[in-house]
């Protein structure tokens, strides 16, 4: 072979090497992207509903994603922050000029911070009531629900958005490492894409709630109180809410805790668990249960400073059951289902944590943090069944084996809640 023949062969091959590296990189690169990708299981819901509403809401925590939800679910609408002065300003002097300019639809953001702006739009999509036209997000519950309920009844599909589930970053680089991992860092977007430490961006976050969210729920003249209110809240998750021993303990009135507390639940920070009613017994309990939305944010208002603290604190097993059933409302919102779920608690103390509503009648679901499975998980459980006559329920713990016992189903923390709504 002439040298000039050597040297274009070694040159091609030189080449083609290149061409394989670069296609195996590629590939890299792609497989990375996905894992690094939380899919919103929500997204499916909202783009099979925008096929039949003309406007979709997405409400939801701040920061739980909806903005970015909103836009890759519609990219090719043009998006309007109404948080942003220059536009809430001209949607609330002159919202019909605004709405002229988007006749096409758009993504409008925080619609709560213009909810006069709800019955103009009622006016735009009976005129054109195109599916998908407008697509509104917002963090506001109480204000937003009652002006989309008032001015959009039957034009509007209404959608509920939490921060990420296990669920959602089952199959990502973001799968937490062991139950602690996650009790501690919670399910916030942001944590995740950043790789942020929790603990300051939790604290970061109750500071914004408290200096700009919370003047549009009500007005707090002791703010001191109110912090100790959610710290006592949090040391509380899991148990039966108390609103004149709580009063007592920060120093205020029944009704004002009544009052801090309904304004907490607008913004999607804490959420209360209803007893069931069904008379099984007459003296059964009547007050709610306290749990918030978000773990992260209760270990960092109970001061965690790190997942370690979890192994052997007293508060372990109460977040254990505090996610489990936030998880279960998570996998209900995010397929558009309502979360038809109690708990279940006598005058003696005896409780499920966890009642699902089917088709067959409650079945009873209990959750214990424990890695071994010990004969008192069952307690609540056979005690429900012969005072109810139900023949299955569920165990969730916090192994790593599954089980069947004699009419329980047990199931590791990896994989509830499986199936929903086929319990």
């Amino acid at each position: 072979m002439k040298h000039s023949e050597l040297g274009l062969h070694k040159a091609v091959k030189t080449i083609v090497l290149l061409q394989i590296v670069s296609c195996i990189y590629n590939l890299q690169q792609i497989n990375y992207a996905s894992y690094m990708k939380v899919n919103r299981i929500l997204a499916d819901t909202i783009l099979e509903r925008s096929k039949q509403y003309p406007v979709i809401a997405i409400v939801g925590p701040r920061q739980s994603g909806k903005t970015t939800l909103a836009q890759s679910s519609f990219p090719q609408k043009k998006y309007i922050s109404l948080e942003d002065f220059d536009n809430r300003e001209f949607a609330i002097d002159d919202p019909r000029g605004f709405l002229s300019g988007i006749k096409d639809g758009a993504i409008l953001d925080e619609v709560q911070r213009v909810p006069q702006l709800l019955s103009y739009l009622q006016t735009e999509v009976d005129k054109n009531p195109e599916p998908g036209r407008f697509i509104l997000t917002g963090s506001n519950q109480f204000l937003l629900m009652k002006g989309l309920s008032q001015s959009l009844a039957g034009r509007i599909s209404i959608n509920r958005l939490l921060p990420f589930s296990l669920e959602e970053l089952d199959n990502t680089i973001y799968k937490p490492e062991s139950i602690d991992h996650f009790l501690y860092r919670g399910g916030y977007p942001r944590i995740y894409d950043q790789n942020l430490d929790s603990r300051d961006w939790y604290s970061n976050y109750l500071n914004t709630y408290f200096e700009k969210d919370l003047k549009d729920f009500i007005q707090v003249s002791d703010l001191s109180s109110f912090r100790k209110l959610l710290v006592l809240l949090a040391s509380s998750c899991g148990q039966l809410l108390n609103l004149s021993s709580i009063g007592n303990s920060i120093g205020v009135s029944h009704n004002t805790v009544k009052s801090w507390i309904a304004a907490l639940e607008a913004s999607f920070l804490v959420f209360l668990l209803q007893p069931y009613h069904n008379n099984y017994q007459k003296r059964v309990i009547k007050s709610p249960k306290i749990y918030f939305y978000d773990t992260g944010l209760a270990s960092t208002l109970l001061r965690l400073k790190e997942h370690s603290q979890l192994t052997d604190h007293y508060i372990r097993g109460a977040l254990f059951e505090n996610w489990a059933i936030i998880e279960y409302v998570k996998s209900q919102l995010n397929r558009g289902l309502e979360s038809d779920c109690y708990f279940w608690r006598d005058h003696t103390g005896n409780e499920v944590d966890l009642l699902i509503e089917t088709a067959n009648g409650p079945h009873p679901v209990e959750f214990k943090s424990g890695k071994t499975i010990k004969r008192d998980f069952f307690k609540g459980l056979e005690h429900f069944s012969k005072v109810a006559g139900t023949s299955h329920s569920t165990l969730v713990y916090g192994g790593d084996q599954n089980q069947e016992r004699s009419g329980t189903t047990i199931i590791p923390w990896t994989d509830w809640p499986g199936n929903p709504v086929g319990y």
